[in-house]
């Protein structure tokens, strides 16, 4: 029975030596020293040994076991140290590589564009005021000379929360308000976020429009010219050319849209411009009576302008954007280039 032992000592050392996982090393220490392992095993035959050699046996297996386990233990403990070595090699920081740069944020082209437009606006004397997007029907459109049969609202498509209230297709509600609340004379510039139901290259759900106004004793068509050419050229460039045409808007009578001779073929034609040469940038007009009635003002002595653009369109035509889509998709690589 001891040389039993002896050679089960030697086939476990064998086996140890030859372990080089710690899944291999368990797997030997599960086999020899295991409730059902081999050492285990012979134990159970002590009643087999002569009772003169039973202690002698006995003290020897304990030995073996001791040896077996002082040697699995120091075989674990050397994988994990080996195990923590690789992770701290894996893991180690270069400190000769260069540092890596951290990139600042980046204002969105809109965002640019109606500060620029803003800032334009206040050095003309212009003040900012902001309104509601979720706005009664009445601000929206009757308040505007568009009562409900009016051919108009045709021109703008609706989103409706309510049979009464819509999301603003246009800026021109908070223009409303403020005439409610002051009396003359009135410069402001409202810009903010507004909604209609068109989606293409070219138009979005949502997209963002700047809509002046301004009403006092002796406002004339001239007046509406001149800040708006003042406008257009300091955005586009001094050399810029524009001119004004005959429109029609509900709430504003003379109306005109104003267009620039094209930025991208200087006038000669091409896709962007369809081949006029030119480029539709904003709406106005005189402010149409009724709407100054609608507010309590008497048109007999107050005369004004209002105008409206939208933001998108002049950002395409500064930075050449033809796809609106660009402004919404949250591409970090397209916000870096402004």
């Amino acid at each position: 029975m001891i040389s039993e032992l002896q050679q089960l000592e030697k086939d476990a050392l064998a086996e140890l030596a030859g372990a080089a996982t710690e899944e291999q090393i368990l797997a030997v220490k599960t086999k020899y020293l295991g409730r059902k392992g081999l050492l285990t095993g012979v134990l159970r035959n002590i009643a087999l040994v002569p009772d003169a050699e039973k202690p002698i046996f006995g003290k020897r297996c304990n030995e073996v076991k001791e040896v077996l386990n002082g040697k699995i233990d120091s075989a674990l403990c050397l994988q994990s140290t080996r195990k923590k070595e690789d992770i701290l090699l894996k893991e180690k920081i270069d400190v000769t590589l260069p540092g890596r740069g951290v990139f600042c944020g980046r204002i969105h082209p809109i965002i640019q564009v109606r500060r620029e437009i803003c800032s334009i606006f206040a050095s003309f004397g212009f003040s900012v005021v902001e309104g509601p997007e979720v706005e009664l029907d009445y601000y929206n459109f009757e308040a505007l000379n568009i009562p409900q049969d009016h051919p108009a609202r045709d021109m703008q498509d609706t989103f409706y929360i309510e049979e009464d209230v819509v999301l603003r297709t246009h800026t021109s509600p908070v223009q409303i308000r403020t005439m409610e609340k002051m009396k003359p004379p009135v410069r402001i510039l409202s810009p903010g976020r507004v909604y209609r139901p068109d989606s293409d290259i070219s138009h979005t759900p949502m997209f963002h429009q700047v809509e002046g106004l301004l009403v006092d004793r002796g406002v004339t068509l001239g007046d509406l010219k001149g800040i708006l050419t003042a406008f257009l050229r300091k955005v586009f460039g001094e050399k810029t050319i524009l001119r004004f045409r005959p429109s029609f808007f509900p709430f504003t009578e003379p109306s005109a849209e104003v267009d620039i001779r094209c930025v991208m073929c200087s006038g000669r034609g091409c896709r962007v411009c369809k081949q006029s040469g030119w480029l539709e940038i904003l709406g106005s007009g005189m402010v149409d009576p009724a709407v100054f009635r609608n507010v309590g003002y008497d048109p007999e002595i107050y005369t004004g302008f209002a105008f409206g653009l939208g933001v998108e369109r002049i950002a395409m035509l500064k930075y050449g954007i033809s796809d609106i889509r660009l402004f919404f998709e949250n591409d970090i690589r397209f916000v870096r280039q402004f």
